[in-house]
Formats: structure tokens, sequence, C-alpha cells
């Protein structure tokens, strides 16, 4: 901790609010010390079930058996470490807000990473930043909040998952707006390592509703692209037709690749977006 306090100070004054965010969110969610339970080769008792059949005798608890009329095997809860890699989108157009009271879409996306780095690390497991390797322990959190920190990139960024470990997990969180090749190529990569992942749309409302009527002027925000139309409301349908479009090929690659997707708006409360994450963790084990 020594060799950390000199860098939590220079971090300034803007982690601390997204740190205690970050775990107060953990915890209105917290399943328990352990809450992925599943059976595996740990030394902890999760649950009984009847035997069936390649259980071998030797899995048996005969003692619990001898109590009713089936056989029954008692299942250990398991405790192997996994190691999780999360990709947070710092592309500018994760800047966008809809609204002046509403949370832009990249400060949703860190703090819902953040709070499932929280809730993963406590549960045993190693959890890393896309491009650098998965570790565990509680400090590990200031490590990833520092590198979520990191000057944002051009206007969309891609993942990089050349670091994902072997049977390993993905955790992409993007608006998934722009150029989608760098996201395929990139869970190419992660599927040729045998690792699984989920993949979280981050958008605003007015990104699903398309509000704008009459003369609006459009621009990117990095300002690269601009446009400007007396009638936004004739863009309406087949903005939303292109929006679907895009959904239904994130769904699609999703599906192909094992994943799971899911989809969620900055003006929504966070900690369902948050529960479906922890529990998309143990679907993609």
């Amino acid at each position: 901790m020594n060799v950390l306090r000199p860098r939590a100070e220079a971090l300034g004054q803007s982690l601390p609010p997204l740190l205690a965010a970050a775990e107060q969110l953990a915890h209105t969610v917290m399943l328990g010390e352990h809450g992925r339970r599943r059976a595996g080769t740990g030394d902890e008792f999760w649950q009984y079930r009847a035997a069936g059949p390649g259980d071998g005798s030797r899995m048996i608890d005969w003692r619990r058996s001898a109590r009713m009329d089936a056989h029954f095997v008692r299942e250990r809860e398991w405790q192997a470490a996994q190691s999780v890699t999360l990709w947070v989108d710092r592309g500018q157009s994760m800047a966008f807000s809809g609204a002046p009271d509403r949370a832009p879409k990249g400060d949703v996306a860190q703090l819902l990473a953040l709070a499932l780095a929280v809730l993963l690390l406590r549960g045993g497991e190693r959890v890393g930043l896309s491009g650098t390797p998965p570790r565990p322990g509680r400090a590990q959190i200031l490590r990833l909040a520092e590198a979520m920190a990191a000057e944002a990139a051009g206007e969309h960024a891609s993942p990089d998952l050349a670091l994902t470990p072997m049977h390993g997990r993905v955790v992409l969180i993007s608006d998934f707006l722009g150029p989608m090749e760098g996201v395929e190529e990139a869970m190419a990569r992660a599927s040729a390592r045998n690792a699984r992942g989920v993949l979280l749309q981050i958008l605003d409302p007015v990104e699903e509703a398309f509000p704008f009527d009459g003369r609006t002027v459009f621009e990117s925000m990095t300002g690269a692209t601009r446009f400007e139309t007396l009638e936004a409301g004739a863009l309406r349908e087949a903005y939303l037709a292109r929006l679907a479009e895009r959904k239904a090929r994130l769904a699609g690659l999703a599906r192909a690749s094992g994943w799971h997707h899911h989809t969620h708006h900055t003006g929504q409360p966070p900690q369902a977006a948050l529960l479906w994450l922890y529990q998309a963790m143990e679907r993609a084990a």
C-alpha cells in the first residue's frame, strides 16, 4: 500500500467519487462473499443433489443417502479463480449526453465496469483492463480506475484483446455506434483463445428516440462530422431502422460467438445493468 499511496494522491479529485460510487453500486447487488455459486472443485460445501448417471460411488455421500431412499452427491462450490478482461470504450462518442442532468455514456460505462470489478475481485477473480494482464486483489481497483481515467481516444475506439488469457472472460462496454470491424476482430481473437464474454451497449435515451424535428444541426463529439437539415423529423424512420440494424448485428455476433448482449440506457438506474453483467459472467463461465 505504501507504493500505491503516492499514485492515489496523484490521481486528483476525479477518481475518489468514481471509486466511492462504484463501491456503493456494488453493495446494492452484492450476492454474498462468492455470489456466482456453481459446482466445482473447491472445498466449501454448497448443496446436495440426487445422484445421476456418471456419478461414481466415490462421489456419493453415503451418510446423507442412508437417511433417504435415494443416493445423493455432496456438491462443492467452484473456487478456481477466473480471469476477466474489461474494455471500456474511451472514444469521444462516449462523452455524449442528451440532457444536462444526465451522465454521459462514458461515465456510466466506467461506473458499471468498476462496480463489476469490485464484485469480481471480492469473489477472488482476477480482473484486468484491455491491454493489461488480469490481477487479483483489492489494490487492482485503483489500477483499473487510473487506467480508465486516461485521455480519450478519437471519435470511436476498438478493443484490444491481445492479452486475453486462455479460457478467460471478456466484458466489452461501448455504444457500439462506430465501425464494427475492430469489435469483430477482437471477438474473433478472444474466441480463438476459448474466451467468452458479454457486450453491454450504453445508449442515451435521445439516441433511442431521435426526438428531433425541424431545423437541426448534428455534429459529432470531435466536430469532424457536421450535418444540418431543415426537416430532422423526416430522418427519424431511417435512423431508427439503422439503429435496429446495429442492435441486431450485435445480438447476432454475440450469439454466433456464444456471448451475451444487452442494452442499457443512461436514463435508467445502473443497478439493473450491473446485476445483468454479474449474472452474465456466470453464464459466460
